[in-house]
């Protein structure tokens, strides 16, 4: 059973960073996408960043693309968000997701199996 925990987030303010940290566990994440997902209240869960484990290869959402970075830990089996220059419309719950690898868009949340309880993400202006 594939297990995720998510941590790492709170409340900052504008421009500030924070790295949320995505613990995995009971699974073969060499053949796993990582995904990071956020849900503000009253919006749909949308797309911010995944990983394929094996190559390491990145995606972006355009209102992240060169202030977030996602990468992995192999060896702790840990996806991490770093979040830099956070904007007010950042704030959300943030959750982690996996899948099997697959050729399906990776910002696709129906295509994601398992995911982890999510972690508040506040930025204040």
């Amino acid at each position: 059973q594939v297990q995720l925990v998510e941590s790492g987030g709170g409340l900052v303010q504008a421009g500030d960073s924070l790295r949320l940290s995505c613990a995995a566990s009971g699974g073969t994440f060499s053949t796993f996408d990582m995904g990071w997902f956020r849900q503000a209240p009253g919006k749909e869960r949308e797309f911010v960043a995944a990983i394929r484990w094996s190559s390491g290869r990145t995606y972006y959402a355009d209102s992240v693309k060169g202030r977030f970075i996602i990468s992995r830990d192999n060896a702790k089996k840990t996806v991490y968000l770093q979040m830099n220059s956070l904007k007010p419309e950042d704030t959300a719950g943030y959750y982690c997701a996996s899948r099997y690898y697959n050729l399906v868009d990776v910002a696709v949340p129906g295509s994601y199996r398992y995911w982890g309880q999510g972690t508040q993400v506040t930025v204040s202006s």
